[in-house]
């Protein structure tokens, strides 16, 4: 058997093809969406992150600015540019890419976000909102994983799902969003046992635990969906060849590019044994940035009182 590929790609540009109706015609009212990004350090992933999303609110027709903050600015000067921008009523998003330096307090960087404004749903009371079941911003990730699972047909009510990873950023937020669609939800971690017995009874498996290749034949349901959320770059041969059972086509990336990407599903093992799989990249990766900007859409909307109708609008 040779499992489906799921398109990310082109789940997203159908995505950002009902956007770009909705910001017209927000447009069409006077009303501009607009997207803050920050970026501190010079981080080269970071940086390209935020570029990438920066450019996609620009192809799509919204505001948005990116600002760039030195490595050395303190917890106190950064909150300051977030006042700053929670009081903008230009902004309707604010996203402070991550990671920040060590010495930056995060947590007291995401709790002084405007509630209203936190396009990627870090705040408590977001995530307070999603564990009580409440409409709020969701983040981006998650939500891009269940547009996947809906938009490719993969039922969800009353699946066996199991969730790789418990990050608040996408592993229990994933989980919440699966059970929500009354699927049957196992959160696993580093901790715990006989991981591979728990991930192989599951229908729907979604990986993110930031350990390339981790996720093999052993872990992996006959004709299951497996949703690989990981994104690992290899730059040695040692570690391709480690991966990859047949890693002739990787080596010739690596020596091309100097690096390979690839997710934490085995890949191979993936595609003899899933029913469906997301590739790494080309699979959840763009949806993140397509939620993004419906997120922005949506505290557009919010902030403003009108009323919510797209149909990424319900996550």
């Amino acid at each position: 058997m040779s499992a489906r590929i799921i398109n990310g790609n082109q789940i997203a540009a159908s995505i950002r093809t009902e956007l770009a109706q909705e910001i017209a015609q927000l447009k069409s009212k006077g009303v501009m969406p607009g997207l803050a990004a920050v970026l501190v350090g010079e981080n080269p992933a970071s940086k390209i992150y935020v570029q990438g999303k920066v450019k996609a609110c620009e192809t799509l027709g919204l505001y948005s600015e990116q600002i760039a903050l030195p490595a050395n600015i303190t917890t106190s000067q950064l909150l300051k540019t977030v006042q700053e921008l929670n009081a903008r009523d230009q902004i309707d998003g604010i996203l402070v890419q991550l990671p920040l330096p060590d010495r930056i307090n995060a947590a007291e960087l995401l709790l002084a976000i405007d509630p209203a404004k936190d396009v990627d749903g870090l705040h408590p009371l977001n995530a307070g909102k999603l564990l009580s079941g409440q409409p709020g911003l969701v983040p981006c990730t998650p939500a891009g994983i269940m547009e996947i699972l809906e938009r490719s047909g993969t039922p969800i009510r009353g699946a066996r799902a199991v969730v790789v990873g418990r990050s608040s950023l996408v592993g229990k937020p994933a989980a919440l969003l699966l059970l929500q669609r009354n699927a049957t939800v196992t959160v696993c971690h580093s901790q715990t046992e006989k991981l591979s017995f728990v991930t192989s009874e599951a229908d729907i498996l979604v990986a993110a635990i930031g350990k390339p290749g981790f996720i093999h034949w052993d872990f992996i349901k006959e004709g299951a969906t497996v949703i690989d959320v990981g994104i690992n770059r290899l730059t040695r041969e040692e570690d391709v060849r480690a991966i990859f059972h047949e890693p002739a086509e990787a080596l010739d990336q690596l020596a091309k590019k100097g690096y390979v990407l690839t997710g934490d599903v085995q890949p191979e093992d993936a595609r003899e044994k899933a029913g469906a799989f997301t590739p790494v990249p080309g699979g959840v990766g763009p949806l993140t940035i397509a939620m993004l900007i419906s997120n922005t859409v949506r505290a557009a909307r919010q902030r403003r009182g009108i009323a919510l109708h797209s149909k990424t609008a319900e996550i």
